[in-house]
């Protein structure tokens, strides 16, 4: 018979006393704590614990209880309205921010989504000063720029009481991110748990792990085999010029370190060989086939179909060159005759069958399968309707050409229905991977293996909570699957022996490698400026860390909504910010002359920020770089300020703000530019002369002044286009073709 926790907080017969639970919870009221657990531990359990105690000893704090994902952080409150009574709630992006800061102060208990807390933080709603505790779940995240890290930081300078509890059922295999999760958490004790643990065994459900090996067919084989043959010659290519040393087939990685040495040597060079070029165009190429490879190995012959229709819509050099070749363009017709033709993966009818065995088995069995791509579970679901499986399709909430995402809500709905017996079969995509509810499913099924000993342990976890429960993994025989697998396999083995290794015991301590409190210092505006510099922030760029670094040195930041510029410092300043892979791109599709125009029309002392450590480390040859930078700084007299990273960028912005802002002593508010200034007829002239193929404000000017209206522009045939300077025959068929092709939807 199952006893209950008696708690002033925790409600009555909600949760049932494991010894190994309560442990953890009393270790992790005493220093801040990590714990490492299966999935299906209880580490949810753990946390209310925690929390039902911080309570008891702080009855008006807080409770914050973040979590990587939207249907998770709904999950959490959920579980948190169930087990205690405090007054709960849950705070995402799809609140708005006034809603949340009243939902922040009337709860107790507040489970959210970091990047929200994170923008609240930052635009000043709330603070964190009277929560009690923290807890991160899937704590793995916290490293890098992940808002985890900034929100660590910002919890030890400001809350009043601090106390940390991270939760994880894989940190990682690597040595050092478990330090890097550690110091970034300011962890101070780490608890682990496994399956294999005497306390922990009566509770868990051993999960058997098998794997199913299949073979191409030989129609797949026809297409392998042509795109390995247009690979090698690719492979031949950069091996003559120097590029790479192997013509083994090379792995992703080592194609983008490849075009990065290229990119570096291109960047260095004041006028670099043609050959730089070339070798980049060929790493393309290669990283295109490989993907093709990679599809056609482990997905379905519809994922191979749509992602070549992509690629032979793209209008790079690589692209023409693919599309010229004649084996790779045999490979692609091929794929298309065999998709008409029904011809398929071998998966595609084995997963089939094997989901018919094991409902055949018992109807009532749920399923998870898993995918990497979101056109494979789009067939697997059309494939098992068409079986009248009952199925599902779970997926992120962005939409993709015709297919769209799910909304939040669908997502909930989805889970629900899965959740009752309506549904057998969930086919999801890794959005299902963390921590989301699905307590009752009886098999795990792995289109292919992901390399990630992670997300394998946490595909894992979806089984096994209730009963024992079984693993299937496809892979296919010979191709990169089986690496996958391995390599999975070998990472999470070495996870395991980097959390114990040196240590006897469960529980140890990382004194090396924690961040002490006393390291993290609040800003103090006193003792550095003497104003509070303000900074207004256009709302595009809350998902840059701008924002985060903004806050770090004491600016008070406003979000608006501007139509020029993204950093308005005042009446007179507007900052255009674009990183150096923004402003390459931002040349070749015209937004830069735009967007310059635009800022010098509308402001009196308009900058550019371009921020990155080299500005020619790009696909761009650097007199294309040069040339858009002299336009900017000559034709629009818009001066250009180069920074290395977010931090110097924001420091920039902050050194600016200060000189502006230093003699406006009544503190008279910013007039923000929400609205452009009317175009000139002279602008609107010029805006549809730059719209046309091949045309900047040079070249547009010229235009204007030889036919002297747009409309005898229009007009022009392509012998009268080519007398203007500048214009030759690629550039005018093209204005002829844009201007005289009949318009289809």
């Amino acid at each position: 018979m199952a006893r209950w926790i008696e708690h002033k907080y925790i409600k009555e017969n909600k949760i049932e006393a494991r010894l190994y639970q309560q442990k953890i919870a009393s270790d992790a009221l005493i220093d801040n704590t990590m714990v490492i657990a299966p999935t299906a531990i209880g580490k949810t359990v753990i946390a209310a614990l925690v929390s039902a105690e911080i309570l008891n000893h702080n009855p008006e704090s807080k409770i914050l209880f973040l979590a990587p994902s939207k249907p998770l952080t709904l999950q959490h409150e959920k579980s948190f309205n169930e087990f205690l009574k405090a007054k709960t709630t849950s705070l995402t992006g799809n609140n708005k921010p006034s809603e949340r800061r009243k939902l922040w102060h009337e709860n107790q208990i507040i489970c959210a989504t970091p990047q929200t807390i994170e923008s609240d933080i930052i635009s000043q709603e709330y603070d964190l000063s009277d929560v009690a505790l923290i807890i991160f779940d899937e704590c793995h995240h916290a490293v890098g720029s992940y808002s985890y890290v900034y929100l660590a930081q910002k919890y030890i300078q400001t809350a009043k009481n601090k106390q940390v509890l991270a939760l994880t059922a894989s940190p990682g295999w690597e040595e050092d991110k478990i330090k890097e999760v550690s110091r970034n958490l300011y962890i101070k004790n780490v608890e682990i748990k496994t399956e294999d643990d005497v306390d922990v065994a009566p509770y868990f459900n051993p999960i058997e792990v098998k794997w199913i090996k299949l073979k191409l067919t030989p129609e797949l084989e026809e297409i392998r085999t042509l795109f390995k043959e247009t690979l090698k010659i690719r492979l031949r290519n950069l091996k003559k010029m120097g590029v790479i040393d192997s013509i083994a087939k090379p792995s992703k990685k080592d194609i983008l370190m490849k075009q990065r040495m290229v990119q570096r040597k291109i960047a260095s060079n004041a006028n670099p060989p043609k050959e730089c070029f070339k070798a980049i165009s060929l790493l393309t190429e290669v990283i295109n086939i490989t993907h093709a490879l990679e599809l056609l190995e482990t997905q379905t012959i519809q994922t191979l179909n749509k992602y070549l229709n992509k690629l032979e819509k793209k209008k790079t050099k690589a692209a023409r060159s693919l599309k010229n070749d004649y084996k790779f363009n045999k490979a692609v017709l091929l794929a298309r005759r065999y998709e008409n033709e029904g011809i398929d993966h071998p998966k595609l009818e084995r997963i089939k069958t094997l989901i018919e065995d094991i409902l055949r088995e018992d109807p009532n069995n749920k399923i998870i399968v898993f995918s990497q791509f979101r056109d494979t579970t789009k067939t697997i679901y059309d494939n098992l309707k068409a079986d009248k499986i009952k199925a599902l399709r779970f997926y992120g909430q962005a939409s993709r050409e015709k297919d769209k995402g799910l909304s939040q809500k669908k997502q909930i709905e989805t889970i629900d229905k899965f959740k009752n017996d309506d549904y057998n079969v969930l086919i999801s995509t890794s959005v299902a991977e963390e921590g989301i509810d699905i307590p009752s499913v009886d098999y795990v099924i792995l289109y292919e293996p992901v390399p990630s000993e992670i997300r394998m342990i946490q595909r894992r976890g979806r089984t096994g909570r209730k009963s024992k429960g079984e693993m299937y993994i496809l892979m296919t025989k010979s191709t990169v699957d089986e690496a996958y697998f391995w390599s999975s396999q070998r990472k999470e083995k070495a996870m395991k022996q980097n959390i114990h290794k040196k240590y006897d015991t469960q529980k140890f301590t990382l004194d090396n490698y924690i961040a002490d409190d006393k390291d993290v210092t609040s800003y103090n505006p006193n003792t550095q400026d003497d104003i509070q510099t303000t900074v207004y922030v256009d709302y595009r760029e809350k998902n840059s860390n701008i924002m985060r670094e903004l806050d770090k040195i004491g600016c008070k930041i406003e979000v608006k909504t501007m139509a020029i510029g993204d950093y308005q410092l005042s009446d007179d300043v507007i900052i255009e910010r674009k990183t150096v892979d923004d402003f390459a791109k931002s040349i070749t599709d015209k937004r830069l002359y735009t967007q310059a125009k635009e800022l010098a029309s509308n402001c009196k002392k308009p900058l550019m920020i371009i921020e990155g450590g080299d500005i020619y480390n790009t696909f761009l040859h650097p007199n294309a770089i040069r040339g858009a930078m002299s336009s900017i700084a000559i034709d629009f007299k818009i001066p250009i300020i180069q920074t290395q990273n977010e931090t110097d960028t924001a420091m920039m912005i902050k050194t600016i703000a200060q000189r502006e802002q230093k003699d406006n002593e009544d503190k008279k508010p910013i007039s923000i530019r929400t609205q452009t200034k009317p175009l000139t007829l002279k602008e609107q002239q010029l805006f549809i002369t730059e719209s046309l193929p091949g045309i900047g404000p040079v070249s547009a000017k010229k235009l204007l002044t030889h036919f002297g209206s747009v409309k005898n522009l229009i007009n022009a045939s392509k012998n009268e286009l080519k007398e203007v300077e500048g214009i030759g025959n690629k550039t005018s068929e093209n204005i002829i073709d844009v201007t005289t092709r009949k318009y289809q939807e």
